[in-house]
């Protein structure tokens, strides 16, 4: 065993730090970040709306629904400048995150980025005039300086807020936004840029600083998407089917997700923090997969996604990476080491709330060879029957987003909507536990000081 992890930690761990260490997945990592309250006051919004229009429509409850309509009324409208618009929000803050790594001009490098994403969103819609409009409607659409063409009706300022605001546009942020603000960084760190006297104000003289950097990366970008018009496109629709589809379907594929699990464990045992060392992979595409499950919910459609990124916190991370809290749960039951004991009785409560530091570097877990098996094995076990619990249909997908720190039980259910949701997750507590304990029992003959 010992041999194994000196061979991990030679290999693996310095791979870890790169990731750690690569700006641009940092700045992708703080993006996501930044947005959090945006996510989480709409997911309040949702999680609102779902427990008094959802559910009772669910159970027929029309009364309830009927008498609360001014309280969803509220939830939507706050819903529609959050969760629905996190592609606008995300293109301002991957921008100034980026720049903030390579040390230039923040809120223009931000500007910048959410420029971008706005010049490549198609300002058309596709309708059938024969059937949906008279003739005196569509002359009505050309006078208001509409183009029609066939069925495309075309309008300067028209965006299709439901398709490109939401999820689908976080992939495009990523490519298009990454070009125009590197080239804004480029020139900014070449110093082509206009310089004021001294006696000008800081914020002038910044803004006057950003002007050719960020003009060279919006027209780069320009170029882009005109070049993708020839072609009767756009770059955010090709980026969607090219990239951003086959992504988001490997990624509810099971391999995937057991992949995910395994390298957050890893990571997390040589004391690098695997869910944020991988945030940028978790965030980008799970929590894409997410955000557009809570839209299709709140919408009343189908969810397209059967795995999300709150599905690892709920069935395979009870407590924290690990799942820690069942391992405490079992120190307390079997453990006769008193150090294990201490520090399990100090680390109980955070471990509710998914806190798990204190376990990870108390016990330690962290380069502890003795809990080395069960801290990975548990949480991809876990994960199996969780995927396949999902994949029969026997529990509900994620439709609302939840705080990190929810307990269990009360955030398989909220997350849900789901009462079997709260069943699977008692079920891989209780598998967690099992395959904790025989290695608690191990480490009652192990002396404290002869860990490793």
């Amino acid at each position: 065993m010992n041999k194994l992890i000196d061979w991990l930690n030679k290999h693996v761990v310095p791979i870890a730090a790169r990731i750690g260490q690569i700006r641009w997945l940092v700045a992708l990592r703080d993006a996501f970040i930044s947005i959090m309250p945006l996510i989480m006051a709409g997911a309040v919004a949702s999680v609102i709306n779902a427990l008094i229009r959802d559910l009772p429509t669910q159970m027929g409850w029309m009364g309830i629904v009927n008498s609360m309509q001014w309280l969803i009324g509220i939830n939507s409208v706050v819903w529609t400048g959050t969760t629905a618009i996190l592609a606008l929000l995300f293109a301002f803050t991957f921008g100034y995150q980026l720049s903030v790594q390579y040390k230039v001009e923040p809120t223009a490098g931000g500007l910048v980025s959410l420029g971008t994403f706005i010049m490549g969103l198609p300002q058309s819609f596709t309708m059938d005039l024969a059937k949906t409009l008279s003739k005196g409607d569509a002359k009505t659409l050309t006078d208001a300086g509409a183009a029609v063409t066939g069925k495309n009706v075309s309008a300067w300022g028209y965006f299709n807020f439901n398709k490109y605001f939401g999820a689908a546009g976080f992939f495009t942020v990523m490519i298009m936004g990454a070009i125009a603000v590197t080239i804004y960084i480029w020139f900014m760190k070449k110093k082509i840029t206009i310089k004021m006297p001294d006696s000008v104000p800081p914020a002038v003289a910044n803004a006057f600083t950003g002007i050719i950097p960020a003009t060279a990366g919006l027209f780069t970008v320009g170029v882009i998407d005109y070049l993708f018009s020839l072609n009767q496109t756009t770059v955010i629709d090709f980026i969607s089917k090219t990239i951003q589809e086959p992504l988001m379907h490997v990624s509810q594929g099971y391999g995937s997700v057991l992949l995910m699990a395994f390298l957050v464990q890893l990571f997390w045992f040589f004391g690098i923090h695997g869910s944020n060392v991988l945030a940028p992979v978790l965030d980008s595409i799970w929590l894409t997969a997410q955000i557009a499950n809570i839209n299709a919910g709140q919408a009343g459609k189908a969810l397209p996604y059967m795995w999300t990124r709150s599905n690892f916190d709920l069935y395979a991370w009870i407590g924290g990476a690990g799942s820690t809290l069942l391992l405490l749960l079992a120190i307390l039951a079997f453990s006769k080491r008193e150090d294990e004991r201490a520090v399990a009785k100090v680390a109980l409560v955070p471990g509710f709330f998914n806190i798990n530091e204190p376990t990870m570097f108390g016990l330690p877990i962290v380069l502890n060879p003795i809990y080395f098996i069960p801290f990975v094995l548990a949480p991809l076990v876990m994960v199996s029957i969780a995927y396949g619990a999902l994949s029969l249909g026997w529990v509900n997908p994620v439709r609302n987003q939840m705080v990190w720190s929810m307990p269990p039980f009360i955030n398989a259910f909220l997350a849900t909507l789901d009462w079997r949701a709260v069943v699977l997750q008692v079920v891989n507590m209780v598998v967690g536990f099992l395959i904790y304990v025989p290695f608690v029992k191990i480490s009652n003959n192990i002396k404290p000081e002869d860990v490793a």
